[in-house]
């Protein structure tokens, strides 16, 4: 039977996320990608609580573009910038089912490069 590249990523994602789960100490960095914008969240599993989040649909996004690599840094830069208002210093990072290329891996090396451990 054939399955989707949706069904795929779910699976995978799933299989991630039998062994990742955030904590207060290491909340969860949650990313999620289409083919036109880039999110994500940084989460608190235990609480069940978002603390922090950026996309590139919020109106301060609007001169970026989320589809490609410069977009995924800019809302990365976003994002550690509201993770350290938060005193987030170090997370674990959830990659969502997704390839650890491209978009996906420019938006971890901008966390990383911004001072987020993981």
């Amino acid at each position: 039977m054939a399955r989707t590249t949706r069904e795929l990523r779910q699976r995978r994602h799933k299989r991630i996320r039998r062994r990742l789960s955030g904590t207060a100490e290491r909340p969860r960095v949650a990313v999620s990608r289409t083919n036109r914008h880039i999110s994500a969240q940084i989460i608190d599993d235990v609480a069940g609580r978002t603390l922090a989040a950026a996309s590139s649909v919020e109106a301060s996004m609007k001169a970026t573009s989320g589809g490609n690599v410069e977009g995924a840094k800019a809302v990365a830069a976003v994002l550690a910038e509201r993770a350290k208002a938060a005193n987030i210093t170090t997370v674990v990072f959830d990659r969502g089912g997704f390839d650890y290329h491209g978009r996906v891996a420019a938006f971890a090396d901008t966390l990383r490069s911004a001072g987020l451990e993981f």
